[in-house]
């Protein structure tokens, strides 16, 4: 806006723009412009965000779950923990979900992983989502 209240002031910017796009809504005649550029930067910077911080709370479930596993495993249970059934668990949830483009997530069809790519803490998430071809945001 000409006032320069965008850089001054963003909440008091974004509750006038609120109450412009409101009245505009309303089919009301406006004599002060909608700051048009900035709404739209601000609608999609929101949409950003809202990934971003769905992409650490991810990060920060694996990484949690990645460490209790560390402090519950004993080496007894390594004959007895298959991959292979759990990921092919996992891989049903996942092949019914699908990516923006409305199709099937890409992933691979057998387990990658091995144990010790979860209990070894050299390890990182995006180590791991390589490991499923490259499938990244993880």
């Amino acid at each position: 806006m000409p006032d320069g209240l965008y850089e001054r002031d963003a909440l008091a910017w974004a509750e006038r723009q609120a109450d412009l796009l409101r009245r505009l809504a309303a089919g009301e005649h406006l004599n002060e412009p909608v700051d048009w550029p900035n709404v739209i930067e601000e609608v999609q910077d929101v949409g950003l965000s809202e990934l971003r911080a769905c992409k650490s709370l991810l990060r920060s479930e694996v990484i949690g779950f990645r460490a209790d596993m560390r402090d519950r495993f004993a080496p007894s249970m390594r004959q007895r923990i298959s991959l292979g059934e759990i990921y092919g668990v996992a891989l049903e949830q996942v092949q019914a979900t699908t990516d923006d483009s409305g199709e099937p997530r890409p992933v691979p069809a057998t387990c990658p992983f091995a144990l010790d790519d979860f209990l070894f803490l050299d390890a990182d998430v995006q180590t791991l989502a390589q490991k499923l071809g490259g499938v990244s945001g993880l």
